[in-house]
């Protein structure tokens, strides 16, 4: 396995908080212009539901597990206190008087504090599967996809989890840039995807609803001091709320890095699975300029 220093690795986040904003159109668009003269890993990190793999017709392998721990009882030595299912916060463990305490095993999500509190040393650590990671490649671009399983609660785990089996990955690949595909929302999955990035392309659409969730995902970006940038997606809707936008832009010191207008050929795009750039070449200025303002920002 080769040594690789990954601190030199540009990683770029692309988020936005609403859903349906177009952030994996952009990721996937953003990660193919990159990869026609560097080397570049795509990160989806929307494990709830993963599709970047769709948008690239890309036929992902199985590459590994993503597990959880889990307590795991020794009735033997138990002593039905039902001090476990007192400090469970997810009420994931069921204690009734004078019985020995039932676990649900879909509502815990691994705090470990049963096994802490354990008077008797009854509770060691078990582990169970909570989500798989995915790769594949597509038009150059080599991808790493996670995929919450179904019915479990940790995404956020499984986002952590995704990012480092990327880094391990890189050993390998040796990739020039890291592109994150973030989540929907501001919560636990979403941090987990921008820690450690260096920009965050932050997708938006013109409507109050999108404005809303864009403030909430540029106070984290200002939380932890990531340099960010807005691209409004549909721009050109009818409404001309992206005034707006602009506005809160401005007032604010944020720069806009990008307009893509509302076309009938993204779709087409989503229809054959492939980036929009490789749908219709004419695009390819106008992200190549989101990129020229990314890693301006980021060198500067």
């Amino acid at each position: 396995m080769n040594e690789v220093d990954n601190s030199n690795v540009k990683r770029i986040a692309i988020s936005g908080g609403k859903g349906g904003t177009g952030k994996s159109t952009v990721s996937t668009s953003l990660a193919d212009i990159y990869a026609r003269r560097k080397r570049v890993i795509l990160v989806d990190a929307d494990v709830e539901c993963p599709n970047d793999h769709l948008l690239l017709s890309v036929d992902r392998k199985e590459y590994s597990e993503v597990s959880q721990l889990i307590p795991k009882w020794d009735f033997d030595r138990c002593t039905k206190c039902g001090i476990c299912a007192d400090v469970c916060k997810q009420d994931a463990i069921v204690f009734v008087e004078g019985r020995y305490p039932a676990f649900v095993q879909d509502l815990c999500t691994g705090c470990q504090a049963c096994i802490v509190s354990c008077p008797t040393r009854a509770i060691s650590k078990s582990t169970k599967q909570i989500g798989t990671v995915y790769t594949g490649e597509g038009f150059g671009i080599y991808l790493v996809s996670g995929e919450l399983k179904l019915g479990e609660l940790a995404s956020g785990e499984v986002v952590a989890e995704v990012r480092k089996i990327t880094e391990e990955i890189n050993r390998d690949v040796d990739a020039d840039v890291i592109m994150i595909d973030s989540p929907a929302g501001v919560g636990c999955p979403v941090i987990a995807s921008l820690t450690g990035t260096d920009y965050i392309v932050a997708v938006t659409e013109p409507t109050p609803s999108a404005l809303h969730d864009l403030k909430r995902v540029l106070y984290l970006a200002n939380h932890f001091n990531i340099e960010c940038g807005i691209v409004i997606n549909k721009f050109d809707l009818k409404g001309g709320f992206h005034s707006e936008i602009e506005k809160f832009a401005r007032e604010n010191g944020i720069p806009i890095i990008g307009k893509i207008p509302f076309r009938s050929d993204f779709m087409d795009a989503l229809l054959d699975m492939k980036p929009v750039v490789e749908q219709n070449p004419e695009y390819v200025p106008l992200f190549q300029g989101i990129i020229d303002k990314v890693e301006e920002a980021i060198s500067g």
